[in-house]
């Protein structure tokens, strides 16, 4: 009766994610290991694969490591680095005239991120779990030499992107079904991004596959809702089916 519930109230939360005509499909593959130090302390690795286009097209892999921090079980401090590896998408701009300008193909570029997290959790007697995790996140883009299309002059010209920063605060509110020895854990949750504006929302639910303390697998559907982003960094509305597996030792 609890798990029923608790899957009806999952599924209710996000119904009233909305699903914008402009957007593309897109798929998450994640894959982690972690090794527990000690009671309060442990360390990751963790790599991620995505597309766009509807799946049929790279758009980013991504491997990172982080290290953890409980001084209490309601409590957990997160900090961490990753290197991105991202395909920028494609460019054009147009003269006023509305004919084209420039026509930038899409590229691979590297990316460097650091963040911080602190995240605060109370469990409920009926198994429910509500946390909240704040955080921080820096991440520079390096400068890069492209190429780009001059549909006046008809040729190719080189130019380049100068390295750029972002600061972004992440606020993620969590709902999760979580029963000991559980086989699933289901969960539900919602993440801003704010830089100044509120720049995207992800509505997630998914659940954890808990096969043993070692082996978790994890299935999740992810909706992008795209705010106030700037040109430079535009992406459409998404629709992601993700899929991991996690290694503890």
């Amino acid at each position: 009766m609890e798990r029923n519930s608790i899957i009806t109230l999952l599924a209710a939360l996000l119904m009233g994610t909305p699903a914008l005509a402009q957007s593309e499909g897109g798929l998450i593959t994640e894959l982690g290991v972690e090794k527990k130090l000690s009671k309060q302390f442990s360390i990751g690795l963790d790599a991620d694969l995505r597309t766009r286009n509807n799946f049929k097209t790279m758009d980013r892999w991504s491997i990172g490591i982080s290290g953890e921090y409980k001084p209490t079980k309601f409590l957990k401090l997160e900090a961490g680095y990753t290197l991105l590896n991202n395909n920028f998408r494609e460019d054009m701009s147009y003269k006023a005239s509305g004919a084209y300008n420039n026509w930038r193909p899409d590229y691979w570029g590297i990316r460097h991120r650091i963040n911080a997290y602190v995240t605060g959790t109370y469990k409920f007697s009926n198994n429910l779990r509500l946390s909240l995790r704040e955080g921080w996140q820096y991440t520079y883009r390096p400068e890069k030499t492209v190429s780009r299309w001059d549909f006046d002059n008809e040729w190719w010209e080189d130019v380049v992107r100068s390295g750029k920063g972002k600061n972004q605060l992440r606020s993620r509110l969590q709902l999760s079904y979580d029963k000991k020895n559980a086989l699933l854990t289901p969960y539900v949750n919602a993440e801003l991004y704010n830089s100044w504006a509120i720049e995207k929302i992800r509505y997630t639910i998914g659940t954890d596959i808990n096969l043993s303390k070692q082996h978790t697998f994890n299935i999740f559907y992810r909706f992008q809702d795209m705010k106030n982003v700037d040109a430079d960094d535009y992406d459409p509305d998404m629709h992601y089916i993700g899929i991991g597996y996690k290694f503890k030792f």
